[in-house]
């Protein structure tokens, strides 16, 4: 730090003398520092700090001689993102600290989306575990190793709420339901950025996608978004605002139109919502080129929707460069201020300070601690553990699981033998070498006591283009053979074998961005291997591999055993060894309702009753609310999923059956594990208010507790129920809770429960 110091300007050396506060931010002296910053600073210098350009993957040695490294000399950029490595990094921060004018550190994101090199399961996957201590551990874990290796910020959590499984950034979030998803919001937020961001094993949150990403028309993605504010308060809105309160650092813009109006450019949303409403104070970017795609949203030219954006209260343009090369001009012609360019300006400038880069710009490039910080024995355990926590057993009729090591097992499937698949979507700094293909690790986990054997049976899709839009950036498992050919040589394996593991489903690219799906079944060309596994008569356990909810009703009426297994991470394979073969339980629970039909689309269990509901038990109704060919149930509901012991709910209890808004009542309840295992379960809390002011759902969740039983143990349960878990937005947009009768129901899932009624007066 000190040869660092001696090579920078005096003025800069002025500035370095306001050291950040150690636990809290001293905002005097921040502000104060600031200001002294910001008076030396040109307008293009103001302006380059909006400016996020992405690197590519700059190799050592060429910063200092490419385009971007004069940007960075003349102060024209403010960070970069997706550059990978703590020399590489060193190498372009250098630039900026060392060779520009005012010496203004960069901020360096990635899209760490649910963990590094060590990498977790997908969010989505996460959420079924609904283990927030969980939760927060594996962002805590993403923190240490992406800062270790030079990053400081993050483009993540995604909180948007999905009701859509058409749509792939399904695999990004956390389910449908707006109360499990602001609690995995505030886990997140504080993993990633722990209580004090100053400190180099932190980084800074970004919350996406605001707002209402998750309910594009059609599921697909990029595409328009209508709906009621009153729907955005009840719904929508809870996660980001959960996130906001938690003090997430920064906000990340959607690519989606919010009453007619891109978020980008949407003032309501980015300044009235977001920092009057609910006070949060950090800076928003855009997504990749959303401020020119403002353009054929039919807002205007480049410069038009730039000024937009940032009059809206957009800070930092994710490279469009439409700051960087219009706003002067809009300035000159009064189109935007130099106050809300100075505002937007700070609030980039607030964020490096509470990293603490301007105490040291390289506190996050020590090369010892990426050489012994990352993918660790410690952090891997974490990974693997939560992947067990995240699987969902849907079947297990025959009791077929957990599975004996011993006999001779056969892996079939194009999922069973794929590295590159395992970490799922969104796992930029994976490292696929390091990490095992299922059959790999089966083959390691019964070794010595059962034979495993291997066939691929089929590719995913018969359609080579099909298959092709499915398998990017490295994961591509397509096999030339011939369709007959690769089903004769799982056969023959499949015939020698006691148990067949099939591993099937989707790709891990065939979720996530720009990878929406009109049909949500198997493919046809898994469909034949698996009809022709099952011809064999020998026990099957099929392992689904899915980044969204799909359809399942051939699998579940074909099938007794189905476990879900998403995409766990770098450490999936072992983790599913784990659960197949005994040594961990499945806990994990669907945070998302499963359709029957992509006719059903969008279905969610806390939805609004009609005038003419289905009566319940019923398929059809002439004259009532229902479908012709399909009950209205989906085939698994929200909060669902089997284990391989069993519980029992009694003696359901309240406190009392009245109270008021300044009390609270206690529900009571005694679950037991009942059968043969130790094992997690996640006890559910549901209340439905039975007459508004505007029409309620029919359940909402609660709460919900983890616990873990041993077999026999009986352990009693308690929510507390006050006035907060009773309100809502009412038309005019007031949160209110109003007087009258209410249901509460607890059970293992949204389907199940036992009901007792309490009245607020």
């Amino acid at each position: 730090m000190m040869k660092f110091k001696r090579m920078m300007a005096p003025l800069a050396l002025a500035l370095m003398a306001w050291p950040v506060a150690a636990q809290t931010v001293d905002n005097t002296k921040m502000n104060q520092y600031i200001d002294r910053l910001m008076s030396q600073m040109t307008l293009k210098e103001k302006i380059g700090q909006l400016n996020l350009p992405v690197t590519g993957d700059i190799v050592t040695g060429e910063a200092k001689s490419s385009d971007l490294a004069g940007k960075i000399r003349k102060g024209e950029v403010g960070g970069l993102f997706n550059l990978k490595g703590v020399d590489k990094i060193r190498e372009v921060q250098k630039l900026a600290v060392e060779q520009s004018r005012l010496h203004i550190p960069l901020i360096f994101g990635m899209d760490v989306i649910h963990g590094y090199e060590t990498v977790f399961p997908i969010p989505l996957a996460i959420s079924c575990s609904w283990d927030m201590a969980a939760v927060e551990r594996s962002a805590r874990v993403a923190a240490q190793e992406a800062s270790a290796d030079g990053i400081c910020w993050t483009f993540s959590p995604m909180v948007d709420i999905a009701r859509d499984p058409r749509w792939g950034r399904m695999s990004e979030g956390n389910g449908e339901d707006p109360y499990l998803g602001s609690a995995i919001a505030r886990a997140m937020v504080h993993g990633y950025q722990g209580d004090d961001l100053a400190l180099n094993n932190t980084v800074m949150a970004c919350v996406k996608h605001f707002a209402l990403y998750g309910a594009a028309e059609a599921g697909r993605d990029y595409n328009t978004v209508d709906m009621s504010r009153w729907r955005m308060f009840n719904y929508y809105f809870p996660p980001y605002e959960a996130a906001a309160k938690a003090g997430a650092g920064s906000f990340m813009t959607s690519f989606n139109v919010v009453d007619g109006i891109p978020a980008t450019g949407n003032k309501w949303l980015l300044t009235d919502v977001l920092r009057k409403l609910w006070g949060w104070d950090g800076f928003v970017v855009t997504d990749y080129t959303a401020i020119a795609e403002m353009t054929a949203h039919g807002m205007g030219d480049l410069q038009t929707v730039s000024a937009l954006a940032l009059n809206a209260g957009t800070d930092m343009d994710m490279v469009a460069d439409g700051f960087i090369g219009t706003l002067e001009k809009s300035l000159r012609e009064g189109k935007v201020s130099e106050q809300t360019i100075n505002q937007a300006c700070r609030r980039i400038l607030e964020a490096k300070y509470k990293l603490g880069l301007f105490d040291d710009p390289y506190r996050y490039l020590n090369a010892k601690r990426a050489k012994k910080e990352i993918y660790t024995a410690a952090n891997r355990a974490d990974a693997r553990r939560l992947a067990t926590e995240s699987f969902v057993l849907l079947k297990n009729d025959a009791r077929l699981l957990p599975l004996k090591k011993q006999g001779r097992v056969a892996v079939i499937g194009p999922l069973g033998h794929t590295r590159a698949n395992m970490p799922g979507t969104w796992s930029v700094a994976a490292a696929f070498d390091k990490y095992k293909s299922l059959y790999e690790a089966m083959q390691q986990k019964l070794s010595g006591v059962a034979t495993v054997t291997y066939a691929k049976g089929s590719n995913v899709f018969d359609d080579t283009q099909l298959e092709a839009n499915g398998s990017m950036f490295g994961r591509e498992i397509r096999d030339n053979r011939s369709a007959e050919e690769m089903l004769d040589e799982a056969m023959n394996v499949a015939r020698h074998a006691d148990v067949i593991i099939a591993a099937v489903g989707e790709t891990s690219e065939m979720s996530g961005e720009c990878s929406s799906r009109s049909d949500l079944t198997i493919p046809e060309a898994q469909k034949r291997l698996l009809t022709a596994l099952k011809s064999l008569g020998k026990p099957v356990v099929l392992v689904n591999f899915s980044g969204r909810a799909t359809v399942m009703n051939w699998e579940t009426a074909h099938f007794s055993t189905i476990l879900n297994v998403w995409f766990g991470g770098s450490e999936a394979a072992d983790a599913i060894c784990d659960v197949l073969f005994g040594d961990a339980v499945p806990s994990g629970k669907l945070s998302f309702s499963m359709p029957k039909s992509v006719g059903q689309i969008p279905l969610f269990y806390n939805h609004l009753n009609t005038g003419r509901p289905l009566e319940q038990g019923k398929w059809f109704q002439k004259f009532r609310s229902n479908y012709l060919d399909i009950d209205n149930e989906p085939l698994y509901p929200f909060g669902y999923g089997l284990s391989y012991t069993t519980f029992s709910y009694d003696h359901l209890r309240l406190s009392a059956n009245k109270m008021d808004r300044r009390g609270k009542l206690v529900a009571s309840v005694d679950v037991t594990n009942t059968g043969e295992y130790d094992a997690d379960e996640i006890v559910q809390l549901y209340i439905r208010d039975m007459v508004g002011s505007v029409s309620r759902p029919v359940k909402e969740l609660k709460g919900f507790e983890r616990i873990h039983l041993q077999k026999g143990e009986t352990k009693t349960v308690h929510f507390t129920i006050d006035e907060e878990k009773l309100k809502f937005y009412n038309s005019d947009l007031q949160y209110v809770s109003e007087p009258g009768e209410f249901q509460l129901m607890v059970g293992p899932n949204s389907r199940d429960v036992q009901t007792l009624s309490f009245v607020l007066e």
